[in-house]
């Protein structure tokens, strides 16, 4: 995206162009940290300290300097509120209208499983993995967002996914366990 000043008094263009392009993105993401309600006062807040940035200043690296900033706000929100939930998004995904009661119970039953596997995962790993696959941001933003190098990054993101296969085989073996021993 090419960021452009405005020839009159109003919002830059290229303001305007990064909430067109990030605000649903990061809506969701500081939801996963906070929760839908305090999200939007979150994104708010970082827009408008992209407002009063030069535009030189975040050109090249945009999206990074938004996850950062909409991060940091979301900790110091939590640590104001000194509240750790988070909200899952799992009413909108088992709301879809052209899947019946069968197909809406197994989705369910696959979203606590990842939940419940992505739940044991360190905080980092965690929020790695949040970054990458429901965001869709590059390592390099992800780094830059967490203050950790690239190669950090996919290391951390190589093991979260590990654990996650894992914890899933652990669950799909419980079952056979508990009928094994009656």
């Amino acid at each position: 995206m090419r960021l452009v000043e405005p020839e009159g008094g109003d919002e830059p263009e290229w303001v305007l162009a990064a909430l067109h392009e990030h605000e649903g993105t990061l809506l969701r993401y500081a939801a996963s940290l906070v929760g839908e309600t305090r999200a939007q006062d979150v994104v708010q807040d970082a827009f408008l300290r992209l407002c009063s940035q030069p535009a030189e200043s975040v050109q090249g690296h945009l999206a990074a300097w938004l996850f950062t900033v909409c991060r940091n706000r979301a900790f110091e929100l939590r640590r104001a509120d000194r509240r750790l939930s988070r909200i899952e998004e799992k009413d909108e995904m088992l709301e879809s209208p052209d899947s019946g009661p069968i197909a809406k119970l197994e989705r369910a039953e696959d979203l606590s499983r990842v939940g419940i596997a992505m739940a044991a995962l360190p905080r980092k790993q965690r929020e790695v993995l949040r970054l990458k696959i429901e965001v869709g941001l590059s390592y390099k933003d992800i780094a830059e967002v967490m203050n950790l190098t690239v190669s950090n990054v996919g290391f951390i993101l190589h093991t979260a996914l590990a654990r996650v296969r894992a914890g899933l085989a652990e669950q799909d073996q419980a079952p056979r366990r508990e009928g094994s021993a009656r």
